[in-house]
C-alpha cells in the first residue's frame, strides 16, 4: 500500500487530494498548521498531525512520525502555502519573510527531509503545489509570484539531480481553483498593506472587493476536487510529467509567454487581472 505525507491539509487543495487518495487506497498522513484543524480530520478518520512548515523542529518531527507509523514514505505533496498581495513597492520584509518562510523555505525543508528517506530506500514522489503565478507573473502579487517562481526553480534543479534514481518531482501548477486561498490572503493584505497611504489605492480597493468575493472571483475556476484528480494523476503516472497544468488560463498561458512578445505577454497579464474586484 502507496503511503504519502501531506501539508496543508485543513482545507482547499490539499484536503481534497487526502480524501481522494484514501479512496484510492492510499496510506495518507495529513497534516495541518492549527490544532484545531488537526482534531477535526482526527475526528473524519483521517491520520493527522500537527505541521506548521516554518518551523524546522515540527519538520523533523513529522518526518520521523511518518516513518515510524506509516514504515516507509512513498510520496511527499507539499501544498501547504498562502498568498500575500500586494504591489512590489509596498512590500516590506516582514511581509516578505513570512511569505518565503511558508512558501519557499517551508516547502524546501520539508523536501530534504522527504529526501533524506527517499535515498535510502531508492525511490519516491515528490509533488509541489506552484501556481500559474511560478511562470507568468501577474500585477499585485510580487510577494506571491516570486516565491513561486522559486519553487519552478527549486524543482527544476531537484529534478536534474534526482534523474536515474527512481525518485521524481513534479509540479503542480493550478490556475483559479475554489479554495480558501482568498479569504488566508486577505488576512496577510490587512496586516501588511497600508491602503491608504499608497500609490496603488484604487486598485488596492478594487483587489479588497475581489479578496471579498464569495465563490469564483476569476472564469474558468474549478474546483479542489478537480485539482486532486490531477494531483492523484502526477502522484500514480509510471513517468510522471515535469508539471501538471490544471487549469484552461494556465495552458493559455504557458503558451502564450512561450510565442508572445514580452510586451504583448504583459499586455495579456494586465487585462487577466483588470476584471477581477472592481467596485462598480
Amino acid at each position: 500500500m502507496k503511503s504519502i505525507l501531506i501539508t496543508g491539509c485543513s482545507s482547499g487543495i490539499g484536503y481534497a487530494t487526502a480524501q481522494l487518495l484514501r479512496q484510492q487506497g492510499w496510506r495518507v498522513l495529513t497534516s495541518c498548521r492549527h490544532p484545531k484543524d488537526v482534531a477535526r480530520l482526527q475526528d473524519e478518520g483521517f491520520h493527522c498531525i500537527q505541521l506548521d512548515v516554518t518551523d524546522d523542529a515540527q519538520i523533523q518531527a513529522a518526518f520521523a512520525h511518518a516513518t515510524t507509523e506509516l514504515g516507509h514514505l512513498d510520496a511527499l505533496f507539499c501544498n501547504a502555502g498562502y498568498g500575500q498581495t500586494g504591489a512590489v513597492e509596498d512590500i516590506n520584509r516582514a511581509a516578505l519573510r513570512e511569505q518565503y518562510e511558508t512558501n519557499v523555505f517551508g516547502t524546501w525543508q520539508c523536501i530534504n527531509a522527504a529526501m533524506r528517506l527517499f535515498r535510502r530506500q531508492g525511490h519516491g514522489r515528490i509533488l509541489v503545489n506552484s501556481s500559474i503565478l511560478g511562470f507568468a507573473a501577474m500585477p499585485w502579487r510580487g510577494a506571491y509570484n516570486s516565491s513561486k517562481f522559486a519553487l519552478e526553480g527549486l524543482c527544476d534543479t531537484l529534478r536534474l539531480e534526482t534523474h536515474g534514481s527512481g525518485i521524481h518531482v513534479s509540479l503542480l501548477e493550478p490556475g483559479p481553483i475554489a479554495t480558501r486561498f482568498r479569504p488566508n490572503a486577505l488576512i496577510k493584505f490587512r496586516q501588511y498593506i497600508d491602503v491608504e497611504q499608497s500609490v496603488h489605492k484604487a486598485n488596492y480597493e478594487a483587489q479588497l472587493n475581489r479578496l471579498q468575493t464569495e465563490g469564483a472571483a476569476a472564469p474558468f475556476t474549478l474546483s479542489a476536487e478537480a485539482c486532486a484528480q490531477v494531483c492523484a494523476k502526477a502522484l500514480s503516472a509510471k513517468q510522471p510529467k515535469a508539471r501538471y497544468a490544471v487549469t484552461i488560463p494556465t495552458h493559455v498561458f504557458w503558451y502564450l509567454k512561450r510565442w508572445l512578445p514580452t510586451a504583448w505577454l504583459d499586455a495579456a497579464s494586465r487585462r487577466a487581472v483588470a476584471g477581477q474586484g472592481k467596485t462598480h
